[in-house]
């Protein structure tokens, strides 16, 4: 009776680890499964924890992608590796080379702009048009600007509720913009070799310990 017992959680245990990682391998049906129409992240860093109230009013694409990234620890270990203090604070580079290669390619489509970008606005970095993917900034001042900034904007998808702005004034912003403007760290190097290269070269960036959904609702 124990040997058929062993083989059978054997062969559960090889089939979980063969498994693709839902970070590795998001299939497209998962990743369009709806959020809740509010939801709160705490995003435990290692300057102390500041929530996220996240709209989906503001932006249904947006927070449906946030909602199923932080739900699979994706924001865990990742640095605030662009802090411009008086302006913003970017994160969502994952630390590991592997998940930032699988989600490269996974673009959002794109949500008009509901929501202006306030001190304390939660966006999603783009380069232009249909370019969102899993990067965020945290506005930390008035940015009126970024609403409408290329003909495209920036729209928010949540906002830094309670005393949270403390945490995220207090975030290092010593090296300030990357190449060419500042001495920050290359978003490219950051993609392709991950915790090692920041942890060498900027040591002194913030990160995140740990983000999770603490509290949702549907109207």
């Amino acid at each position: 009776m124990r040997l058929p017992l062993l083989a059978a959680l054997l062969l559960a245990l090889a089939s979980a680890c063969a498994r693709p990682s839902p970070l590795l391998a998001p299939s497209p049906e998962r990743l369009a499964r709806v959020a809740p129409d509010s939801f709160v992240v705490a995003f435990e860093t290692t300057r102390g924890r500041f929530d996220v109230l996240v709209r989906r009013a503001w932006s249904p694409a947006g927070a449906d992608r946030v909602h199923y990234l932080v739900r699979h620890g994706f924001y865990d270990g990742a640095r605030f590796f662009r802090v411009v203090p008086g302006f913003v604070a970017q994160f969502g580079i994952p630390a590991d080379p592997a998940v930032a290669a699988a989600w490269r390619a996974r673009r959002l489509p794109d949500d008009s702009v509901r929501a202006t970008n306030r001190r304390g606005a939660v966006s999603f970095a783009r380069g232009g048009p249909g370019t969102r993917s899993t990067q965020l900034f945290v506005n930390m001042r008035d940015n009126p600007r970024l609403d409408t900034l290329n003909a495209f904007g920036f729209p928010p998808v949540g906002e830094v509720v309670g005393d949270g702005m403390a945490v995220v004034d207090s975030l290092h912003g010593g090296y300030g913009e990357g190449p060419p403007r500042g001495r920050g760290p290359s978003q490219d190097s950051v993609r392709l070799q991950g915790e090692p290269y920041l942890a060498r070269d900027f040591a002194r960036l913030d990160a995140v310990r740990r983000a999770r959904v603490v509290r949702e609702w549907t109207r």
